[in-house]
């Protein structure tokens, strides 16, 4: 996807398509109290204090739940029809919500191209009868699972076009894609309904603090003891895990939280932010004269000694978040944004200039792009047709009950194709095996106090 496409998506918020190269304040939500968010390709979705969620930005395939597709772009955030929402999770194309509704504790909407919905069907129809080509029928309305209509579940993350789920039992749930083995049932099937990963029953289920993540092509969670497993592509090179198996190079850490891009990897546990896996863009945090990728878990120098509360990763970046009650003045070390000319959006004649320095980048990248898409998975760089534009209904259903509404006004968006799939994966070497604690980045500046035991966890003072 170029860059100037992703600009034209409204997934920012402002009611415009303009690229915004700052921290900018949504104007229609600062009214409200928002205690989470997710991303997915070019749409974003928020949950407020009150249980309510919006959302903005691509709509094609019903994505922001709003309940039509009529629009393929919402600028400006719109209410999505569910009610009483306590967290959200996106994925490539489709989104998911967890409720404390009995009976639709969780629902989703969106592309149902590859199952990811969980329910029971992909949705695909011929554009036309004498045509062979394929598409996939948008899901505007949120719907709850029924398969899980009898499970409160409690966690839930998104791969690109896979799902992650966990309930109240500790019991963990996969469906959408299956290709590299990345809803760990020993087989690459695709699920169109929630599946229970029998790694995780019995005497192995998961406590109530434990993290769960999906990336790109591979999925992870935390288990008995704090112990982390795995499953998907891990690595560029080797084989893929069919099935969840324990990360021995993190046995004896604490993990708080993890988060997964294309093929690299992040966690905060203890004092330590560790991550590891294929980079190309400086998004393990090694610093300009560290190594670019790791083939094992190691610490980022940078923020040793951080109690790091968050992590998020992207295709190409990562963000982390560290509680600076506890960091001393070790947050001086680091570059900071100082915030300056932070108002909403560019001056007209700097609004100007990025697109055309956009236009010039898709440009330039163009056929770089095209060799790339060439190495994604076949089944998700295929072309999606446009299917019938779904009509506004004047009553909609909020995690089940029929709710009145007016109908909203707007232009149909101009259409055309788009690229589905997930992110494309680089071939790269590995820079060696091991086991026990991640390993410094640079191995000058080790202090006999992060010296690893036998199970790996540093020692502490």
């Amino acid at each position: 996807m170029n860059l100037s496409l992703c600009l034209q998506r409204g997934q920012l918020g402002h009611g415009d398509t303009i690229q915004r190269d700052r921290p900018t304040v949504v104007s229609e939500l600062s009214k409200y109290k928002l205690i989470k968010a997710g991303a997915g390709r070019s749409h974003t979705v928020v949950v407020t204090e009150d249980g309510l969620s919006l959302a903005f930005g691509w709509n094609k395939h019903g994505q922001l739940g709003s309940g039509s597709a009529r629009n393929e772009i919402e600028s400006s955030p719109v209410r999505c029809l569910v009610s009483d929402v306590k967290t959200t999770a996106c994925g490539g194309d489709f989104t998911v919500w967890l409720s404390s509704v009995e009976g639709a504790s969780i629902l989703s909407a969106g592309l149902p191209q590859y199952g990811q919905l969980g329910h029971g069907t992909d949705n695909e129809y011929n554009t036309k009868d004498s045509s062979v080509r394929l598409a996939y029928e948008a899901q505007p309305r949120p719907r709850a699972l029924t398969a899980l209509a009898r499970e409160t579940i409690v966690k839930v993350a998104c791969g690109t076009n896979h799902t992650v789920a966990v309930d109240s039992n500790g019991y963990v749930y996969t469906w959408g894609f299956g290709g590299y083995g990345r809803l760990g049932h020993r087989e690459q099937k695709d699920e169109w309904v929630p599946r229970r990963v029998d790694v995780f029953s019995k005497h192995n289920v998961l406590p109530p603090e434990a993290v769960i993540s999906a990336g790109s092509v591979n999925s992870a969670c935390t288990a008995g003891g704090g112990q982390l497993y795995m499953w998907g592509k891990i690595k560029n090179t080797g084989d893929d895990w069919m099935y969840p198996k324990p990360l021995m190079d993190l046995s004896g850490w604490n993990l708080r939280c993890m988060d997964s891009g294309n093929m690299h990897h992040f966690v905060g546990a203890d004092n330590s932010c560790i991550s590891w896996g294929h980079a190309q863009n400086g998004e393990l945090g090694y610093g300009p004269s560290g190594q670019k990728s790791s083939a094992v878990p190691k610490k980022v120098d940078i923020l040793e000694g951080m109690h790091v509360i968050g992590v998020a990763c992207g295709m190409g970046h990562s963000m982390v978040i560290v509680d600076r009650m506890n960091v001393g003045d070790r947050l001086d070390q680091l570059d900071v944004y100082d915030g300056k000319a932070s108002g909403e959006g560019s001056a007209e004649p700097e609004r100007k200039n990025l697109v055309k320095q956009s236009a010039k980048k898709g440009a330039a990248k163009a056929s770089d792009n095209s060799r790339k898409r060439k190495s994604k998975d076949s089944s998700e760089s295929e072309d999606e047709e446009n299917g019938d534009d779904e009509s506004d209904a004047s009553e909609d259903q909020v995690n089940g009950q029929t709710e009145k509404k007016s109908k909203r006004g707007g232009k149909v968006s101009g259409r055309g194709q788009s690229k589905g799939g997930k992110k494309s994966t680089s071939d790269g070497k590995s820079t060696g095996r091991g086991r026990g604690r991640p390993l410094s980045g640079n191995k000058s500046t080790v202090s006999s106090q992060e010296k690893a035991g036998k199970r790996g966890r540093p020692r502490k003072s």
